[in-house]
């Protein structure tokens, strides 16, 4: 879980594996794989480093490292 700031300035908990992208356009704007969109104030930079370390923390990192390298096999 990322903690985020919506625009008004509440702070929410996300379940960053349920994030399918993220865009600046201006405003972050993080689409969910159901579709939804959410509008927060932390920069691009700040939700991918969040969403990186959320990774790591519960071991999601090393699942994509390893699925990069047996793609690179293929």
């Amino acid at each position: 879980m990322i903690q985020l700031n919506k625009l008004n300035g509440d702070t929410f908990t996300l379940n960053a594996t349920l994030i399918e992208q993220v865009q600046s356009l201006p405003d972050t704007t993080i689409t969910l794989i159901n579709g939804k969109k959410i509008l927060v104030k932390n920069s691009f930079e700040e939700v991918v480093r969040l969403t990186t370390l959320f990774y790591k923390e519960i071991g999601l990192q090393q699942l994509q490292l390893y699925k990069q390298v047996g793609e690179e096999d293929e």
